[in-house]
């Protein structure tokens, strides 16, 4: 089995109990553990993430460490980086063992093609496209680690509860197909690349499953922040599930 999840934004100023929903996350894992030959984490796993050269965020110790197992174990686990977690510079591989994506990638995945992403990026929003510029840039990340880490943490936590909270696109409500950026791209790119099976993302927060007049499918895999959705591939069939436990 191939599972994806994404979007959990561990650490969120915006969540209550955050040890027990970083618990949560770790038990998903080891729910999915006794038959993943594969996971995938879609991006903004944590809502937000900058490495320094000697340090890492504080916290996450049971989800890191339960990776680690898995990893150890010989279970691949891909990272793709989001919008809120796309500050790592080496540690997630080197200590965790995570294969880390910072780009779009076509996978074949028992059989089928997949383009995954985290799904920032592909939309037309000119604005964000902007914002994503800044965020990627290598000398804003150098110029970045010079601040005070606690004033670094303080802003990037601070950052994202405010986009949170300002922007209705993380409200778990399905716009319309017309209306969505990520459906809209699939369809495109899709002209052009009709091999493609599956379209995997997460980012919009909606836990959707469409298929197109290609057959290709779209799959927004919803998130594990309030629907703790998540998606499952044996070789023949998508679905997406719920994680009650």
């Amino acid at each position: 089995m191939i599972y994806f999840v994404s979007d959990a934004h561990l650490g969120s100023l915006l969540i209550a109990d955050k040890h027990e929903h970083e618990r949560k996350l770790v038990r998903w894992l080891e729910h999915v553990r006794p038959t993943a030959e594969a996971i995938y984490l879609m991006g903004d796993i944590f809502d937000f993430w900058f490495e320094y050269k000697t340090v890492v965020p504080k916290g996450y110790v049971r989800l890191l460490g339960k990776l680690a197992e898995m990893t150890d174990a010989g279970i691949e686990i891909h990272f793709f980086t989001g919008n809120h977690d796309l500050w790592t510079f080496g540690y997630l591989e080197n200590e965790v063992g995570l294969q880390v994506h910072r780009k779009p990638e076509i996978v074949n995945i028992l059989g089928s093609q997949f383009f995954l992403a985290h799904g920032d990026g592909l939309d037309a929003d000119k604005a964000f496209r902007f914002v994503r510029q800044i965020f990627h840039s290598r000398t804003l990340q150098r110029m970045f680690r010079y601040f005070p880490i606690e004033w670094g943490q303080r802003f990037g936590y601070g950052w994202s509860k405010h986009n949170r909270l300002k922007h209705q696109g993380y409200d778990g409500k399905f716009k319309g197909e017309l209306n969505e950026n990520l459906i809209q791209f699939s369809k495109n790119y899709a002209e052009n690349h009709p091999e493609i099976n599956f379209f995997v993302f997460g980012h919009r927060h909606i836990a959707l499953d469409l298929m197109l007049k290609n057959r290709s499918r779209v799959v927004i895999l919803g998130d594990f922040l309030n629907a703790f959705s998540y998606g499952v591939f044996d070789g023949q069939c998508f679905a997406l599930e719920y994680f009650e436990a």
